[in-house]
């Protein structure tokens, strides 16, 4: 069965918008709400012929498929033959998938005294280290005691001393500073570089007849 209704998602594929950015699903316009005379249409295979709306139409019917509006601000109006309720699904899914993969990042703290002995040090620079691969920011305390504050460079150097035993690659967040009688830094996991894949993005370059200014 056809769908001959505009459609409105609330999750979706990004195409060609009106300004000629980028067009959020629900916008797009499909079967009998595209209303205009003429329609580019374009295949599977790239290739593309400027009909009536009414014929575009009729070769979506023939299908059992759906005339979706991919680029509106194309002179004629961008379309494309498809299957547009398992596009929406497709889609839904795919930002799903995403988000699961996300990682809220949460804050830990370890906390130091400025006079710490070597085994204290590695045994809380590796707790730091260990968050960061679980892919939490770190917040770095040193906490300065009576005379301890007449000495505060003394927390800059264990601090310098974690930065340089971290067992993982870091994104320093905010330098150590004092904040009343406390020194403190934070450090974040430094995102990994996605694999690129040579596979196609999912989103819509309209074209544009040569001779015709951007």
């Amino acid at each position: 069965m056809l769908q001959f209704s505009k459609l409105t998602v609330g999750h979706g594929c990004a195409l060609g918008n009106r300004s000629g950015g980028m067009l959020a699903e629900k916008d797009l316009r499909i079967n009998e709400h595209i209303r205009v005379r003429e329609v580019r249409l374009i295949n599977e295979d790239g290739e593309q012929r400027v009909l009536s709306t009414s014929e575009a139409l009729a070769l979506a019917r023939e299908e059992s498929l759906d005339l979706v509006e991919v680029a509106p601000q194309a002179s004629p109006p961008v379309v494309k033959i498809m299957n547009y309720g398992k596009f929406k699904f497709d889609n839904e899914k795919k930002s799903k998938e995403s988000k699961k993969k996300q990682k809220l990042l949460k804050l830990k703290e370890i906390r130091m005294q400025p006079k710490i002995d070597d085994h204290d040090l590695d045994f809380k620079s590796k707790h730091v280290s260990d968050f960061l691969s679980e892919g939490n920011k770190v917040k770095v305390t040193i906490r300065f005691k009576g005379r301890e504050l007449a000495h505060t460079e003394l927390g800059k150097v264990v601090l310098d001393d974690v930065l340089a035993k971290l067992e993982c690659e870091y994104i320093l967040d905010k330098p150590p500073t004092m904040e009343g009688k406390c020194m403190s830094m934070v450090v974040s996991p430094k995102a990994k570089k996605p694999a690129q894949s040579g596979g196609a993005t999912g989103a819509f370059d309209p074209p544009f007849d040569k001779g015709t200014s951007g």
